[in-house]
């Protein structure tokens, strides 16, 4: 009877007792479970977002490198088309030197028409060669540069500044803005 009267009293205490007053133990919100899931949520969205980052960084290097690539591929391409008479025109110097010889030949009076012929033959080569940007380097009477001439002899003439070219030996060519092939020439010390 004793546990009956145990039995009773536990029911009466459970009648008196309000739903609010009841504690429910919900395994999912245990102490300090809430704070873990969320902070394995805020370090997986930070991971996904450093991932996104780094990818995004590579595109950038990708499309900046593929830019390059196509200014660079450009670039090559102006130049080969720029120069590319010159293994032509490398060919006909030494024909207009041959012609410039010849035509400062002294000639008799009988040969006039003949180098009348070849004189009109050279203007017309010259004026082709100068329809592909091909020019002539000027050089004497100007400053002797390494780059557009090759001194091959030297002199001294007290009435000319040194390092000024004082004769052209064989002309020099240049195709638009590159030296095709310099100027032998005669420099003052």
């Amino acid at each position: 009877m004793e546990e009956q009267n145990k039995n009773d009293t536990a029911t009466k205490e459970t009648e008196n007792i309000e739903p609010e007053d009841m504690e429910i133990n919900d395994p999912e919100e245990q102490p300090g479970s809430d704070e873990s899931n969320m902070e394995t949520l805020k370090e997986e969205v930070d991971q996904i977002k450093q991932e996104k980052e780094e990818m995004y960084q590579k595109m950038l290097r990708i499309q900046a490198e593929f830019d390059n690539f196509k200014k660079r591929t450009l670039r090559e391409r102006e130049t080969a088309n720029k120069y590319k008479a010159q293994d032509m025109v490398n060919e006909l110097l030494p024909v207009i030197d041959n012609f410039e010889r010849a035509l400062q030949a002294n000639v008799s009076e009988v040969q006039d028409g003949f180098v009348e012929g070849i004189s009109m033959v050279y203007r017309m080569l010259k004026d082709a060669l100068k329809a592909q940007n091909v020019v002539e380097i000027e050089t004497v009477g100007k400053e002797f540069d390494p780059n557009l001439h090759h001194a091959v002899m030297q002199t001294e003439d007290d009435d000319k500044e040194s390092n000024i070219v004082v004769e052209e030996m064989q002309k020099g060519y240049m195709l638009n803005d590159r030296v095709i092939r310099p100027a032998m020439v005669k420099v003052n010390k």
